[in-house]
């Protein structure tokens, strides 16, 4: 029997984390690399994916660039088609790409017109493509590859928002106009969960799995008022730090996770326990 720690490791192993510039994308790509993958970030803004594989090259790290569009088919054949070339295989897709209106100080100012009565059904639409759609086309690239493996890892990021509503008091500000977490993202989230389920079960006995995982809202320079806010509402007290996603992330790619799927990993200090 393999010592446990040896699940955890994954060399030989090439993963593609889709919205790899992002806060938690980059993570992602560092965490599966520093155990050993041939990681390729991608994202649709070159500049900021160029920049993110840069530094971690400069760790030390198995980390190539690719820009990717997920709402357009030949974008994610494409970077299928990257990896495949460049690392020989593709065993983990991480969707991380998606829309998601933020409330931290670089952010927060933008978030005023999202009341559901008057909110765009073209902001709808193009919410839907990236979230969703995305999701789908990124899945449906990926497991060309993984099919002819006979082994795939899918990992789909949800939110707390995808398992209950928007608390929307915490967007209040004394004086300021009402903000909210707009209808899209809980819409799109929750589907990320029937997605997931979906390619579990129609993937079954391939050697392919898919899971979700939930993470909780994570510190990113957020105002005093809306981190008070926040985790007042979560057991634990407070907000994620960055790397408290790294364990669970590794766990579903790696083989620590091998009688899992369709499942989804909530880690959220609590928030969706009350």
């Amino acid at each position: 029997m393999s010592d446990i720690f040896d699940k955890f490791k994954m060399n030989g192993q090439v993963a593609v984390i889709t919205g790899g510039a992002g806060l938690l994308g980059k993570q992602f790509c560092r965490t599966l690399a520093q155990a050993g993958a041939a990681v390729v970030a991608a994202d649709l803004n070159g500049a900021l994916v160029e920049k993110a594989a840069s530094d971690m090259q400069a760790e030390g790290l198995n980390v190539i660039p690719a820009v990717v569009d997920v709402t357009d088919p030949h974008s994610t054949e494409a970077l299928v088609a990257t990896a495949v070339k460049a690392f020989g295989r593709l065993d983990v897709l991480v969707c991380s790409a998606a829309m998601d209106p933020k409330f931290d100080s670089a952010h927060q100012s933008q978030q005023s017109a999202n009341a559901f009565e008057t909110f765009p059904v073209e902001a709808w639409r193009q919410a839907v493509d990236v979230n969703l759609t995305g999701l789908f086309l990124c899945a449906q690239s990926a497991v060309k590859p993984m099919v002819a493996q006979n082994h795939g890892v899918i990992i789909n990021i949800c939110s707390t928002y995808g398992l209950v509503g928007p608390d929307q008091r915490l967007y209040e500000r004394p004086g300021q106009p009402r903000q909210y977490k707009p209808v899209y993202y809980s819409v799109t989230k929750a589907g990320v969960l029937g997605l997931t389920h979906y390619l579990a079960t129609y993937y079954a006995g391939t050697g392919i799995r898919a899971n979700a995982l939930t993470p909780g809202g994570v510190y990113n320079n957020h105002d005093e008022t809306f981190t008070k806010a926040y985790s007042a509402r979560t057991v634990l007290g407070r907000m994620a730090n960055l790397d408290e996603m790294s364990g669970a992330i590794l766990f579903l790619a790696s083989d620590a996770s091998t009688y899992m799927t369709g499942a989804n990993l909530v880690v959220d200090g609590g928030w969706t326990a009350w």
